[in-house]
């Protein structure tokens, strides 16, 4: 008969003395591996008249095989930081400064005006410097007794004492926790409710605009052309009015080919459309490429004209309004514009003009863009979960439920006689596609958005190209809401939408949404840490972002093991955005900051293959080469790499990166757990995207 043994729990949470029974095959002693306990708090004994003990060869090799994991762990952590310590050091010693000039074959482009850069940058710098003093101030108090919790709990150390105080720096230390508790906490408490009351406003908004697009989606309501005007099954439509294609471009060497490809092969007779080509170039070589492109395709049959400006004002606006002051442009109805990189379907002016016919009051058709490169890399990814959720919700539900959205820029047809009703495109702010949809509004035209309707183009594929393509997009929105409050106050339109305007376009989406991102979770949670007697809620460090978070990624479910990350890198960019905002609302000097996003010229084969197929109505017409056109992108990308590449260091986001990690440091000594978690993350967030290791390095 085999002998029985049992063992028994010494754990304080079981009963004590409660013997379990477990019959052996082998007397031997034998280790029992249970989850719970650690192996000291169980005793295995034989049966009741034997000595309880432990097998020590066995429990010698049960320690062995564990402290083989440990090392073996401690070996691939160590091995991991010192990959990410060597990658630092490469990018300290061979990255650029922020604040250095960005160098361009013709000179030296002007950056971030240095005057508001060294003002903000001071500002974290001697927060970051109060902070690490703070944090070594409490850690020297966490040493000797005190208590890190409410004010009165943190006091309870000094009035235990008999004497009231024990020595000189606990009287420092309490005359400190009673000035933080009588004069910082009410300042930081009231300040940190009022963004939180911002936070919850804009959650609301960004929870009701998915209602409204699920509400379409449920409903399946969807933009329809006046009947006869457009066949979709047949993709064949009886309505060709006279169309202006315009392709702006600077110094767009990688993509001036693909892009004219695309509008040469639109689907549209020839003498209804005619192509601008609008060159600001002012290097002499990319000038000379873009003339020759333009000739190949007249010589093909293409109603395509080159036009160059020796008098580059106004950037891109001053670009579109010179091109519309040529005579033959009273000859044409509508104007489609298209920015360099983007690459037109030969079936978009078929799509999109239609829904003109019949319909007075329509001024514009958006299209949405996807993007050949969005699985670049992670930076790439990021962006088209934001651009995703901005077109099928926000533009969507706005041209649903309001006619009214902010053009996109590129990617869209304008009634003609719109823009001239709205004063034309005028070179006041950065953002001069939403200067011109504001004002049409104002006017009352309307707007209509077609999310099945889709333009190829690129995203900035490094952080430099994405930052500054970011300062542009929110500091141009201050500017222009400076600009047209007036108007948008003494217009005709309804009270509704002067609200919709003013509310939530302007205030909520464009300055509240930067202004709270950067202030409660970059500079109030940091504060929190070191006065503890104001407190941000759990739920509004963690569960509302992060549903927020997992609302913007319904759009690209493709991206959701990306939700963390995103989260992440949306309160790293908030330093960027509230900059931005700030410099366009006081009208600093980086307000008129104007810089052509880097494009890297990706095309795919698929994509080339769709630009050299023939339309069905232009036969006769030839076309470029297609094992020509690769030759020579391939010849393009090879030069690219060959080139040396540089990266910056962006001391803003270094700094708020040391910022938030000794928040974190100090959250320990309060075993504050998800906003120890929340700030050990995000400054490492900020850390990576500070040494500018997210996406792409820059040529």
């Amino acid at each position: 008969m085999a002998p029985s043994f049992s063992w028994w729990n010494n754990t304080k949470d079981t009963h004590r003395g409660t013997p379990v029974v477990i019959k052996m095959e082998n007397p031997n002693w034998s280790m029992v591996e249970l989850e719970g306990p650690s192996d000291e708090d169980f005793l295995i004994s034989e049966s009741p008249g034997r000595v309880r003990g432990k097998n020590a060869k066995q429990f010698t090799w049960v320690l062995l095989l564990k402290a083989h994991r440990a090392a073996g762990c401690l070996t691939s952590i160590g091995s991991a930081m010192l990959g990410l310590a060597s990658a630092i050091r490469r990018r300290v010693a061979s990255g650029r400064m922020d604040t250095d000039a960005d160098v361009e074959p013709h000179g030296v482009r002007e950056v971030e005006n240095p005057a508001v850069r060294s003002r903000f940058y001071f500002c974290i710098k001697m927060f970051l410097c109060l902070s690490v003093l703070l944090l070594g101030f409490e850690v020297a108090a966490y040493f000797k007794g005190w208590h890190f919790g409410p004010a009165h709990l943190q006091l309870e150390y000094l009035w235990a004492s008999p004497f009231g105080v024990k020595g000189a720096f606990d009287w420092v230390y309490s005359k400190w926790v009673l000035f933080r508790v009588e004069y910082l906490a009410p300042p930081l408490q009231f300040l940190a409710s009022s963004c939180i009351v911002l936070f919850m406003i804009q959650s609301l908004d960004r929870l009701i605009l998915c209602l409204g697009c699920f509400w379409i989606r449920f409903k399946k309501i969807k933009p329809v052309p006046k009947e006869g005007s457009f066949d979709p099954e047949t993709g064949e439509t009886g309505y060709f009015p006279m169309v202006l294609v315009q392709i702006p471009m600077c110094n767009e060497k990688e993509v001036y080919q693909t892009s004219i490809a695309a509008v040469c092969n639109l689907d549209w007779p020839k003498s209804k459309m005619l192509i601008q080509i609008l060159d600001d170039s002012d290097d002499p070589t990319t000038q000379f490429l873009i003339k020759e492109e333009v000739h190949k395709w007249q010589q093909e049959g293409a109603n395509i004209v080159y036009r160059h400006r020796v008098i580059r004002d106004g950037y891109k606006a001053g670009n579109l309004k010179s091109a519309m002051n040529c005579s033959y442009v009273k000859d044409y109805e509508f104007v489609a514009i298209f920015d360099a990189d983007f690459q037109p379907t030969p079936d978009f002016l078929k799509r999109t003009v239609p829904h003109f016919k019949g319909n007075d009051e329509l001024g514009l058709v958006q299209a949405r863009w996807s993007f050949v490169n969005k699985d670049e890399n992670l930076l790439t990814r990021l962006q088209n979960i934001n651009l995703s959720f901005h077109f099928e919700v926000e533009q969507q539900v706005n041209s649903v439920f309001i006619n009214f959205f902010g053009f996109n820029g590129t990617a869209g047809v304008w009634r003609i006689k719109a823009l001239e009703e709205a004063g034309g495109w005028l070179e006041r702010t950065t953002v001069e596609d939403m200067d011109i949809a504001v004002r049409a509004h104002l006017h009352g035209w309307k707007f209509v958005f077609l999310n099945d309707v889709e333009c190829q183009c690129e995203l900035p594929e490094s952080y430099e190209a994405y930052r500054k393509q970011q300062h542009r997009w929110h500091s141009g929105p201050m500017q222009l809401f400076r600009l047209c409050l007036p108007a948008i106050i003494k217009s005709k339109i309804s009270i509704g939408k002067k609200f919709n305007l003013i509310f939530l376009f302007f205030l909520l989406r464009k300055l509240i949404l930067p202004f709270y991102s950067f202030t409660l979770f970059c500079i109030i949670l940091p504060m929190t840490m070191f006065i503890p007697e104001a407190e941000l809620p759990a739920w509004v460090v963690c569960y509302i972002p992060a549903t927020m978070s997992f609302l913007n990624i319904l759009p690209a479910p493709k991206a959701f093991p990306f939700i963390v990350p995103y989260l992440l890198f949306e309160n790293t960019m908030s330093v960027t955005k509230f900059n931005a905002m700030i410099s366009g609302l006081f009208q600093l000097g980086s307000a008129y900051e104007w810089v052509v996003t880097k494009k890297s010229g990706r095309s795919s084969e698929g994509d080339l293959t769709s630009l050299v197929e023939k339309p069905k109505h232009q036969r006769g017409v030839s076309v470029p080469d297609l094992d020509e056109m690769k030759e020579e992108i391939r010849q393009q990308e090879q030069k690219v790499s060959r080139k040396k590449k540089h990266n910056r260091i962006y001391t803003k986001e270094l700094a708020l990166a040391f910022l938030l990690l000794t928040a974190a440091a100090r959250s320990l000594l309060s075993a504050q757990g998800i906003h120890f978690y929340f700030l050990l993350f995000q400054g490492v967030s900020f850390l990576l995207v500070g040494l500018d290791l997210i996406g792409e390095q820059v040529e």
